[in-house]
């Protein structure tokens, strides 16, 4: 079985690293390639990042910025944000992404996630599902949008998504624990691996999500001391979580 990933996110806009708390407040933490290339060096997993404001500002990814963190890291990288077509998901691609997450588009147009996968491999395809509740958001979390979120995973998965990114908005930057609960209702739905994203505070939050998804999403614990990276798989391994050496 494949070791659990520690996947640090940078949601970014207007080309800077921004963490708020429950999708409100956001604040600035940081320059995106200056941050990508630390949590590569460090040994991340993953990175993720996620363009906060390119749907609801109807813009596309800032592709130019995707290619400078591409060309800086060493690990894969998920680029999601403003991907409304197969176009979009390939010139995000072309940028140096390994996969691309649709949110959005996807629940608008669930056919995309299809399109997508025929064009880029299931493998490089990530729905990504913001849910309050349980209940599916979109819009950065600002539009309910009468779907479930473990109902959504299974039907993302049925057509040809190849990994399932969950956000708890509940938890969201509150670093008081993921929504477990939740991410073991998604990931009980679905056969493909789910990441569990909102709300690692602590090491003990971490392994609990890591007991139920297959990956988590790490962003407030880490970005005001990134080297936290490497003493996290430490305590991870104390808490019995099998994580991969840092690199």
């Amino acid at each position: 079985m494949p070791l659990p990933r520690l996947i640090p996110c940078l949601d970014v806009t207007a080309g800077r690293v921004v963490k708020g708390v429950r999708f409100q407040g956001l604040r600035d933490v940081g320059d995106p390639v200056e941050l990508g290339e630390r949590y590569s060096d460090l040994g991340a997993d993953e990175l993720v990042f996620l363009d906060v404001t390119a749907t609801i500002e109807g813009r596309e990814t800032l592709i130019e910025l995707v290619r400078r963190i591409a060309d800086r890291i060493a690990i894969p990288f998920t680029v999601g944000g403003g991907i409304r077509s197969v176009d979009d998901g390939a010139a995000i691609v072309a940028a140096g992404a390994d996969k691309v997450s649709v949110n959005s588009a996807a629940l608008a147009r669930p056919e995309l996630i299809g399109e997508l996968a025929a064009r880029l491999g299931s493998q490089a395809v990530v729905v990504a599902i913001d849910a309050t509740g349980g209940d599916v958001r979109s819009l950065a979390g600002s539009r309910p949008v009468g779907r479930r979120a473990a109902e959504w995973a299974l039907e993302a998965q049925e057509r040809g998504a190849g990994e399932i990114l969950l956000t708890s908005i509940d938890t969201d930057g509150t670093r008081d624990g993921y929504d477990v609960e939740l991410t073991a209702a998604v990931a009980e739905a679905v056969s493909i691996p789910v990441i569990a994203s909102g709300g690692a505070g602590t090491a003990r939050h971490v392994a609990d999500a890591l007991a139920v998804a297959q990956a988590a999403l790490l962003a407030s614990i880490l970005h005001e001391n990134p080297e936290r990276l490497r003493s996290l798989r430490d305590e991870l391994r104390a808490l019995e979580v099998p994580v991969r050496d840092a690199a």
